[in-house]
């Protein structure tokens, strides 16, 4: 399971969705969740989603890759369809004792979880086409007016950026350490709910010692190449807009438009 975890991994290629700026990224990754959330009916959902596969056709990602970015969601994604399935009043397709599954439940439910598989495919793309300093320095540049306000842009942005780098890094890590405590004879698969979550102890306390020592090195290693701050640092790789984001923002535009024309069209779900 903890394999299929992608969250902030970095895929290098030369695809149009990876050469686009990544502050154009960022903006519709933003724009797109924001849209998602509007469209209040399954084809207005799917007008929105249809945005990221095609952006997920043009960065040549491999869509078993992609799959893997929401697997490990899927008990969540299970869990809220079953919530909606049963709790949404209306015209009653079921029946049964205290069970009602009705066509209002139905609706509701696919919205969400088309929802969170569209949300998610969105921001596994932005992770996986743009490096960590270019979204780092795309978060600043973004932030940028917030400096006049005394905010802490650089800092914010390094946080983030380096928060989402460490991700895959502590998935290995547990990996590593799962499998050292297996082959020493520990059992984390067998016993109730209690004998399992001991089970886990000897897994993160090391997992922790870990972290806490990959952040003072991290920490040293800054400070050792006297690291500053965002005063007075230059880029290697300089950001600037190209045609590619004006085809990738009408893209987005375009999508706009058909959620719009579907919500007026076929109403909402949420109405019962």
């Amino acid at each position: 399971m903890l394999r299929d975890i992608t969250l902030g991994q970095y895929i290098p290629g030369d695809s149009v969705v990876h050469r686009m700026d990544p502050r154009m990224k960022i903006l519709l990754t933003l724009g797109f969740t924001v849209i998602l959330f509007v469209a209040n009916n399954i084809s207005a959902v799917v007008a929105a989603g249809m945005f990221p596969l095609v952006a997920a056709v043009f960065s040549h990602i491999s869509y078993n890759v992609i799959v893997r970015s929401f697997k490990p969601l899927l008990p969540f994604i299970l869990f809220t369809v079953i919530l909606n399935l049963f709790y949404v009043g209306g015209d009653p397709i079921v029946e049964f004792w205290v069970i009602k599954i009705t066509w209002q439940g139905l609706h509701v439910s696919a919205i969400m979880s088309l929802r969170i598989i569209f949300m998610l495919i969105g921001g596994s793309l932005l992770t996986f086409t743009t490096s960590p300093i270019l979204l780092t320095d795309a978060i600043e540049r973004l932030m940028g007016p917030l400096k006049k306000i005394r905010v802490p842009v650089h800092e914010i942005a390094m946080m983030m950026t380096i928060a989402l780098r460490f991700i895959p890094t502590l998935i290995e890590e547990t990996n590593k350490i799962m499998n050292a405590q297996k082959a020493r004879g520990a059992d984390m698969e067998q016993g109730n709910l209690v004998q399992r979550i001991r089970a886990l102890i000897p897994i993160l306390i090391p997992l922790f010692v870990s972290a806490f020592k990959r952040a003072d090195e991290l920490a040293l290693a800054m400070e050792s190449r006297c690291y500053t701050g965002g005063e007075g640092r230059t880029r290697m790789k300089v950001m600037k807009m190209s045609a590619r984001d004006g085809w990738a923002s009408l893209c987005f535009l375009v999508s706009v438009g058909l959620v719009i024309a579907c919500n007026i069209r076929f109403g909402s779900a949420f109405q019962y």
